[in-house]
């Protein structure tokens, strides 16, 4: 049993592609969030869970900040701005370049109207050559925000500074009762991880667009008295055209897909797992906002 009494609720945002849910599934230790260096992969809000000492660190993951194109992107970036309320900090993660573009300044901006603290944190340090390039960074971002808590270089790649900024946000930490029961690292539904990995695969093996048009359901999720796991997944897309490169010639694609995501699946579950993939074809779906809470990007 913990000791747990106090809780940190930190929101980790920033622009797509800066290593938000790298940097959660680091602190976490356990890979709850699907990566990849596409932009929008992740869509809603995760919640990852981390014990230590006297305190349970809640950390809301984020979709990266972006000018939405459809129903689906309006409600990205809602999650977004509501994840800034009612936390105790904020943690902005930017890339190490001398610049401040909108969507940090709109951060920033939403961070100071809820009188938030906000640690900077600049990422991917492994991939600066000297020194003074990040006293750059830190000077651009300085200047247009002055008051930020404190500033960190890490990489959430390699591990380097994670430690300082779990200190620091030890800090914001709240007397009060744990939120989640020991042993939970996320608030996702193990079916919601498991549609999530299926998306990740997608987007790993499949160019251009057609992974951001599409959606995965799970729509059978059965354990045995064995303990193996049976999935059946369905993957919507939003042309007939799509399903054609998503099924592949012979099905070769979409059984690599499957394949991948299976592997990574039995590594999250710790048990074997069955699982069967359709393709289906439904039109416009990211305008869709019946089919967009269907599939709980809910936008109560």
């Amino acid at each position: 049993m913990s000791n747990i009494t106090k809780t940190a609720m930190i929101t980790v945002c920033g622009r797509p592609n800066v290593g938000k849910s790298s940097l959660t599934n680091a602190l976490v230790g356990e890979k709850i969030a699907i990566v990849s260096n596409k932009p929008q992969t992740t869509r809603n809000r995760i919640y990852g869970v981390v014990n230590r000492g006297d305190t349970q660190f809640v950390l809301l993951d984020t979709p990266g900040l972006h000018k939405p194109r459809s129903r689906l992107g309006d409600y990205m970036v809602k999650v977004v701005r509501e994840s800034l309320a009612d936390v105790e900090c904020a943690v902005l993660l930017v890339e190490p370049i001398a610049h401040v573009g909108e969507p940090e300044k709109i951060l920033l901006e939403r961070i100071r109207e809820e009188k938030l603290p906000c640690i900077l944190c600049i990422n991917k340090i492994d991939t600066v050559a000297k020194k003074d390039e990040l006293l750059a960074v830190i000077a651009a971002y300085s200047e247009v925000y002055p008051d930020f808590a404190a500033i960190v270089p890490i990489s959430a790649r390699k591990g380097d500074g994670l430690e300082e900024l779990m200190g620091l946000l030890a800090g914001y930490a709240q007397e009060g009762p744990q939120l989640f029961p020991d042993g939970m690292t996320t608030d996702q539904a193990d079916s919601q991880v498991c549609a999530e990995t299926v998306r990740e695969k997608m987007l790993l093996c499949l160019d251009k667009e057609i992974p951001h048009g599409t959606a995965v359901e799970v729509t059978r999720f059965s354990e045995r008295d064995s303990g193996i796991i049976d999935l059946d997944v369905t993957i919507y897309c939003e042309k007939a055209s799509h399903k054609g490169i998503i099924i592949g010639k012979n099905g070769e694609m979409i059984k690599r897909i499957s394949s991948l995501a299976r592997r990574d699946i039995e590594k999250f579950m710790g048990t074997k797992v069955y699982m069967e993939t359709w393709v289906k074809v439904k039109e416009n779906w990211r305008d869709n906002v019946n089919f967009i809470r269907s599939q709980g990007y809910n936008e109560n």
